[in-house]
């Protein structure tokens, strides 16, 4: 009854589909998902065979990462694009279900024994007005699927910071370094075991390097990253 006062519709055109939080096959074919060869460090595809190895980017070789390894589920680029928006500004909080569900697939590579899982942090400013964090819907998707300890107040924003939209990767670093740090009452749930960061959009990685810093400082045994997509050509 349900199902027929309120079908289904595709999370990212409004088409009918037959399950709830799905997508058609229109969009299901334009979703810009990341499969083949990756950056083992910040998920970005790359061109050439498998071949059991490390695989890195340029950016990733010329600045090497803090954290182990990290995975992108997209590219953030037409659909991808749309939804990450739609998530991030247009309260389509329901985006996050389906996510979660790519972000696990993404996830497998980098799941370790005891694992606990965090978003990236809002400030406390911003969060009242956006009124929900979408790193933090993302996040405990991803640990609901994957079975894990979920930590969203794990890291903290220690003061406001400006937009990063259209900054450099050298700006984005000087603008985020010393903005983040690890709760001080969760340090204890860290202590020695690996960290998955989630977020959103990586861009130049700069604020996924200050949250992993953070829990490094903070005891974590080692910090992997999650993105839901990923920005191919870093500015």
């Amino acid at each position: 009854m349900l199902h027929t006062l309120y079908p289904p519709s595709c999370v990212s055109c409004g088409e009918l589909v037959e399950s709830e939080f799905g997508l058609c096959g229109h969009c299901w074919r334009d979703m810009p998902f990341i499969s083949g060869p990756v950056c083992d460090s910040c998920g970005v595809p790359l061109p050439g065979p498998v071949d059991g190895h490390r695989l890195e980017c340029d950016a990733c070789m010329q600045t090497p990462r803090s954290w182990r390894m990290g995975r992108a589920a997209m590219l953030y680029s037409g659909t991808g694009r749309k939804m990450v928006l739609g998530l991030k500004h247009g309260d389509r909080q329901d985006i996050a279900r389906p996510a979660g569900q790519w972000l696990a697939q993404a996830a497998k590579p980098l799941i370790q024994p005891d694992m606990v899982i965090a978003p990236v942090p809002l400030h406390r400013f911003r969060l009242l007005r956006r009124r929900y964090n979408q790193s933090a819907l993302l996040s405990r998707a991803v640990a609901t699927r994957l079975n894990l300890t979920h930590c969203p107040d794990l890291l903290v924003r220690t003061r406001q910071t400006p937009s990063l939209d259209r900054r450099t990767r050298e700006e984005r670093t000087e603008i985020l370094s010393g903005a983040i740090a690890v709760h001080p009452g969760r340090t204890g749930q860290i202590k020695d075991r690996p960290v998955l960061i989630v977020d959103d959009v990586m861009t130049s990685g700069a604020t996924l390097e200050a949250c992993s810093t953070a829990c490094l400082v903070g005891g974590a045994s080692d910090v992997f990253v999650l993105v839901l997509a990923r920005v191919a050509n870093d500015p």
